[in-house]
């Protein structure tokens, strides 16, 4: 599967910084799942607003845990 150029980036400057390829597995996940649940704009032009919306997405549809969503917000 090819990854976005922004993907790539995010990926190599976690490597850089020497993440386990566990974490950078997961990061990518989660910014991928909020790319695709904001229809695929560039997290570089959503805010504050869009990240609050996505993790209350997590908690009421997705029930997620309390821990899985702070890993979603620090990806």
């Amino acid at each position: 599967m090819s990854k976005s150029p922004f993907l790539s980036s995010v990926e190599e400057y976690m490597a850089v910084r020497l993440y386990s390829k566990r974490t950078i597995r997961s990061y990518l996940q989660w910014i991928r799942s909020y790319i695709l649940y904001h229809k695929k704009v560039h997290p570089k032009e959503l805010h504050a607003k869009q990240v609050e919306e996505f993790l209350t997405y997590l908690l009421v549809k997705r029930k997620v845990s309390t821990s899985t969503q702070r890993t979603a917000l620090i990806a």
